[in-house]
C-alpha cells in the first residue's frame, strides 16, 4: 500500500545528496535513505553516510522524527564491468569519447531502478537525487531528459506513477551550497564541510574550506569553485 507523504533519497554520503536529504525532509512527512556499494574507489562515502544521517538526528531536533530507515544495497556489476576511474586505477582525465573517465555508464540508470523497486515495496512513489546538469562533468545520466525518460519507464515497467525530484538539476554549486543554508542555516553547512565526501579519490586527509579532499580532482574542483562563490556572496 501507498504510504503518504513518504520519500526515498538516494544518499551518496556526498554534498549534493545531503542537501537533497534536507530539501526533502523539509517536505515530507517521512524520509528514507538509499545508499549503494558498486565498488568504488572513493568507497570513504559508505563510511561517512552513517555519521551524516546522526549528526542530522542529533542537530536538526525537526528532522530526527522524519528520518526513516536507511538500506545500502550492493551494484557490484558496475565494478564487474570496470573501465572507470570511479571503479579501477584508471586516471581521471578527458576520455576519447569527450566524457571523463570518471565516468560509470548507466549508473543513474541502475541507481534509478533499484531506488524505484525498493520505493514501491517500502510503499514510497517519491524518488530524490542529486542529479544536476548545471555544474557538473558532463555524464549524460544526469541530464533532465534522462531523468524524465527514466520517470516515464519506472512507470510503465511498474505500472505505478513515481514522481522523480531532482532539486539541484538547475542551479549551479554555489547556489547549493546557498541552498543548504537556506534549509539547515550554519549547522548544515558546517556539517557538509565536515562529514561530507565529494572527493574521487576519497581524501579524507586535506582539509580546504570547503572540506576534505585531494583539491585537484574534477568532484574537488566543483566543490571548491562553488563553495568561493558562494562565501564571497
Amino acid at each position: 500500500m501507498k504510504k503518504k507523504n513518504t520519500a526515498l533519497v538516494l544518499f551518496s554520503g556526498g554534498q549534493d545528496s545531503t542537501v537533497c536529504l534536507a530539501w526533502a525532509l523539509a517536505r515530507f512527512d517521512t524520509v528514507e535513505t538509499l545508499g549503494f556499494d558498486y565498488g568504488q574507489r572513493h568507497a570513504v562515502e559508505l563510511e561517512a553516510r552513517p555519521r551524516i544521517l546522526e549528526a542530522m538526528r542529533e542537530r536538526f531536533p525537526d528532522w530526527r522524527k522524519k528520518l526513516g530507515a536507511d538500506h545500502v544495497l550492493a551494484l557490484d556489476v558496475l565494478k564487474a564491468i570496470g573501465g572507470s576511474a570511479l571503479t579501477d586505477a584508471v586516471r581521471i582525465e578527458m576520455g576519447a569519447n569527450g566524457l571523463p573517465t570518471t565516468f560509470v555508464p548507466g549508473r543513474n540508470l541502475l541507481f534509478l531502478t533499484v531506488a524505484a523497486a525498493l520505493a514501491y515495496r517500502r510503499g514510497s512513489r517519491d524518488l530524490v537525487g542529486g542529479m544536476c546538469e548545471t555544474d557538473f562533468s558532463g555524464y549524460p545520466d544526469c541530464r533532465d531528459a534522462t531523468i524524465k525518460a527514466m520517470g516515464h519507464v519506472l512507470d510503465l515497467g511498474m505500472d505505478t506513477k513515481f514522481h522523480l525530484h531532482t532539486p539541484l538539476m538547475w542551479i549551479d554549486k554555489a547556489a547549493t551550497w546557498a541552498l543548504a543554508e537556506d534549509l539547515g542555516g550554519k549547522a548544515l553547512v558546517d556539517l557538509i564541510i565536515e562529514e561530507t565526501v565529494t572527493c574521487y579519490e576519497g581524501d579524507r586527509t586535506h582539509r580546504h574550506a570547503w572540506g576534505y579532499g585531494c583539491g585537484e580532482c574534477p568532484a574537488c574542483d566543483l566543490r571548491a569553485r562553488g563553495y568561493k562563490r558562494y562565501a564571497a556572496r
